[in-house]
């Protein structure tokens, strides 16, 4: 979604007083069995903005048997620049469940499964959490897997990594991208092409939370550091032995 202009008053209180509620923890290994899910908003700010659609898709042994997708109300005027780039009007929400019914509905299709998204880690799970805690009193603490995050390891050599990238790098329709349930099965195919490419990998993961092993550079020399630093301080020394 392009970036809608926020005054600068917005931006500082987005930035001092507008912590994320806890998510659960970032994988990085592939699994069968999970939810993939995406959002359109009224903007970038999980803050500031509203979810006007939810999508998911439950998949079992790396098969899709299930879909949710609902528009959601947002009580407010869908700025001209998100219904640019989702399609998504004032006209077509004005009969959709508010955010209260539509999260619950969405959370309860989710139960604890691993959810899957591209970029969810920045954005769609922000906009989750802060609603389920605005709305619920709740956090959200399903583990997840970052579709943008796995691309980058597994695809170092493509140069953009949108899901639209990802999607022509597959040779997988993109058509109808913007509006969730699309993304989603877009996203669907995708991670299970991103797990087959994992399969010939050497990929450590971290035994305290499931992240990627990472090597990284310190005082003392080299080391393995938990991708998902600074909420996992994992470390462990590089064994240079044979």
């Amino acid at each position: 979604m392009e970036k809608i202009q926020r005054t600068e008053t917005q931006q500082g209180t987005e930035k001092a007083g507008a912590d994320v509620p806890k998510k659960g923890k970032r994988l990085a290994k592939y699994v069968a069995d999970y939810v993939v899910f995406d959002l359109e908003t009224t903007g970038m700010s999980p803050v500031f903005d509203e979810i006007i659609e939810i999508s998911a898709i439950r998949v079992e042994k790396g098969t899709a048997v299930e879909e949710f997708s609902t528009l959601v109300n947002p009580g407010r005027s869908i700025p001209y620049g998100a219904t640019r780039v989702n399609g998504i009007t004032d006209e077509m929400v004005a009969d959709a469940p508010k955010a209260d019914a539509a999260l619950r509905a969405f959370l309860d299709f989710a139960e604890k499964s691993v959810l899957v998204g591209h970029n969810i880690g920045s954005f769609d799970l922000n906009f989750v959490c802060n609603a389920a805690q605005r709305l619920f009193g709740r956090s959200v603490e399903n583990d997840y897997i970052d579709t943008l995050w796995m691309a980058k390891s597994c695809l170092p050599e493509l140069k953009h990594y949108k899901l639209t990238d990802l999607a022509e790098h597959f040779h997988i329709s993109a058509a109808g991208a913007h509006r969730a349930l699309n993304d989603c099965v877009m996203n669907q195919k995708c991670f299970e092409e991103l797990g087959k490419l994992q399969q010939g990998m050497k990929v450590e993961v971290c035994p305290r939370c499931g992240g990627e092993l990472k090597k990284r550079s310190g005082k003392f020399g080299e080391f393995m550091g938990c991708g998902n630093y600074p909420q996992c301080r994992y470390t462990r020394k590089i064994d240079v032995r044979g």
